[in-house]
């Protein structure tokens, strides 16, 4: 099944990402600098958004099957990247050690978001940034629908919950959200509701 939805990643976001998504990936990565550790990093789609200022990237996924596509990937890239097959829960990196940590469309399908928001905070210096592009739970009826369709869609989508909001684990974990802010996202209705921008660690 991991084999499965490695394959089908990239042609399943194609649209979207033309949509706005990979924009979106730009204005968040472009402006980072130094060491980057991103989680769930699946197929490598972040890569070519990061700007010149950053030195070196952490690549961390747990899926063998995404990993193995992020390292050809990983090739055609100017700066160091060194993919790592781990989950977000348990983060072989040092603590107080990257300059940003990077989350798109992963907190969804971690195992335990308070565990993978406090890893995050952990690797990073005091002030460093944890650079989100997450969907979340929706409101009124898209919720219902999204508690309705949710078991049935989890075990298709990769680990995907429709109606998490990491919002509380962020704050539990010692970051400010100032920089967060609650948007659509060029997605489909049932993921639209996001939440994109810069956690600063505390």
């Amino acid at each position: 099944m991991q084999r499965v939805f490695a394959a089908v990643y990239d042609p399943a976001l194609e649209r979207v990402e033309r949509r706005g998504l990979a924009a979106l990936r730009r204005r968040l990565l472009g402006g980072l600098t130094g060491d980057v550790v991103e989680i769930g990093a699946g197929t490598g789609a972040n890569l070519q958004h990061y700007g010149p200022g950053v030195t070196r990237v952490t690549a961390v996924e747990p899926s063998g099957p995404m990993a193995d596509r992020l390292r050809r990937r990983a090739g055609t890239v100017a700066f160091e990247v060194a993919t790592v097959e781990a989950p977000a829960e348990r983060l072989p990196v040092a603590d107080d050690s990257a300059d940003a940590v990077v989350s798109t469309l992963v907190l969804c399908s971690v195992r335990d978001v308070a565990v993978a928001v406090a890893e995050a905070r952990r690797v990073l210096r005091p002030g460093g940034r944890f650079v989100l592009l997450e969907h979340v739970a929706g409101t009124g009826r898209l919720l219902r629908v999204q508690r309705a369709l949710e078991p049935v869609w989890t075990p298709l989508v990769g680990g995907c919950h429709l109606t998490r909001d990491p919002r509380p684990q962020l704050l539990a974990a010692g970051f400010d959200l100032t920089g967060v802010s609650a948007t659509r996202l060029p997605m489909p209705a049932l993921v639209a509701p996001g939440l994109v921008g810069d956690a600063v660690a505390r």
